[in-house]
């Protein structure tokens, strides 16, 4: 179980780094000029945050292995972060509604996130 947990956090320190670049992979810089500046920093804040969460989750997984697997804290922090992927794949069909590859490779992406960790879970 130990491994399903490393690679959890492999999973979510890439998610971090991936949102590092948002800035650049979506042109933030031009596009989030057409909003308004509430809507442009919320934007940028909820991004930040999410790194900020993404790089806590593979710290907590890469450091603190043994007691994920062996306390009831450790099943709660892996359901809520399961329940995160689970709800960020609604999500996905909520708001962006496009048929396009890009969309559904994400989507398969945000499923093996829901599967791995409701793997300690369940095991």
């Amino acid at each position: 179980m130990e491994k399903v947990i490393i690679i959890c956090g492999i999973y979510s320190f890439l998610f971090g780094i991936f949102h590092l670049f948002f800035w650049r992979f979506f042109k933030w810089k031009k596009d989030l000029a057409k909003l308004s500046q509430v809507n442009k920093g919320i934007v940028q804040i909820l991004n930040i945050q999410l790194i900020f969460f993404f790089f806590s989750m593979a710290f907590i997984c890469f450091f603190f292995t043994k007691e994920l697997t062996e306390t009831r804290l450790g099943k709660v922090f892996f359901i809520v972060n399961s329940g995160f992927w689970a709800t960020r794949i609604i999500n996905q069909f909520m708001f962006l509604k496009m048929n396009d590859y890009r969309v559904h490779l994400l989507t398969f992406i945000f499923f093996i996130g829901f599967i791995l960790f409701l793997v300690p879970v369940v095991y």
